[in-house]
C-alpha cells in the first residue's frame, strides 16, 4: 500500500470500550438505573455516554433523586462494574487485531483512547501496543469526547486527516460538528438505544461486527470525507435533554 492510500486521512483513534473491548459500560448502566429507579432511555444515554465521569455522575444522581454527590455516584458504578465483571469479563472483540492491521496496512496511524485511565489498555492490549503510535492511550475522561484534543493536542493534525471510530453516538454528534470522518460501532446491548442514535445524528457508515469495517468501506469513509460529504445530509445537532427518574 501507499503511505497515505486514504485520501487525506493520516490517524485512525479507536475507542478502547465497545470497539476494540466488549460494551461493560451499557449494561452497567443498565443495572445501575434498575437499581436505582431510574428510567432507562435514549435521554440518559445521551446525557452520560462519553461524557467526564463527575459531569455523568451530576446527571445520574439528579435522576435517581437520593441526594448522593456525584463521587458516591461514581463509587456506585464502578463497585456495580466489579459486580457485572465478576460474570462478563472484559474481552478483546472478534476482529479486533485484524482492524488494526488493516487500518496500519491502509497507511494510517492509529491511536486508542477512553474514559478508563491507562492501565486499562495495558492490562486488555497491552501485547498490541506496537500498532500504536504517540501515546498509545489517550484518556479522555477530562475533555470527553476528546476529538478537538487528540487531533490538534496529541498528533497536531487537521480535522480533515483524522477518522474515529466509536460506539457513541454523542462522539459522532461532536464529528458530525467538527466534520471529522466517523465509523459507527453501536452495541449490541439489548437496553441500548445507540444505533437509533447515530442514525438520527445521520452516521452514514455503522458497522455490526469489526469486519464490516473493511478496506471497502475504509475507502469509502475517506472518499466522501475528501469530497466533504460525510456528513451532508445529517440534520441539526440535538441538545442534551433533561434526564428524569
Amino acid at each position: 500500500m501507499t503511505q497515505h492510500a486514504l485520501h487525506g486521512l493520516r490517524l485512525a483513534a479507536v475507542d478502547i470500550d465497545g470497539v476494540l473491548l466488549n460494551d461493560t459500560f451499557s449494561p452497567v448502566i443498565h443495572r445501575l438505573a434498575v437499581r436505582y429507579g431510574v428510567a432507562y432511555t435514549p435521554e440518559l444515554e445521551r446525557a452520560v455516554f462519553s461524557r467526564p465521569r463527575t459531569a455523568a455522575a451530576e446527571v445520574f444522581a439528579a435522576a435517581a433523586g437520593t441526594g448522593e454527590s456525584p463521587q458516591e455516584m461514581i463509587g456506585a458504578y464502578f463497585a456495580e462494574r466489579e459486580r457485572y465483571l465478576r460474570t462478563h469479563p472484559v474481552r478483546v472483540l472478534d476482529g479486533a487485531l485484524a482492524l488494526l492491521r488493516r487500518l496500519s496496512a491502509l497507511g494510517l496511524r492509529l491511536v486508542c483512547y477512553g474514559g478508563l485511565d491507562k492501565s486499562h489498555f495495558d492490562r486488555h492490549l497491552g501485547p498490541w501496543a506496537s500498532y500504536f503510535s504517540g501515546p498509545g492511550y489517550v484518556c479522555t475522561d477530562a475533555f470527553r469526547p476528546g476529538i478537538e484534543e487528540i487531533t490538534r493536542d496529541v498528533f497536531g493534525l487537521d480535522f480533515g486527516q483524522v477518522l474515529f471510530i466509536d460506539d457513541v453516538a454523542s462522539v459522532a454528534e461532536r464529528a458530525r460538528e467538527l466534520d471529522v470522518a466517523f465509523i459507527g460501532h453501536p452495541s449490541s446491548f439489548a437496553h441500548g438505544f445507540q444505533r437509533q442514535l447515530m442514525r438520527e445524528a445521520g452516521v452514514a457508515y455503522l458497522a455490526d461486527s469489526l469486519d464490516d469495517i473493511d478496506e471497502t468501506m475504509l475507502r469509502a469513509v475517506a472518499a466522501d470525507a475528501a469530497a466533504g460529504t460525510l456528513w451532508q445530509d445529517a440534520g441539526p445537532v440535538r441538545a442534551a435533554g433533561t434526564v428524569h427518574a
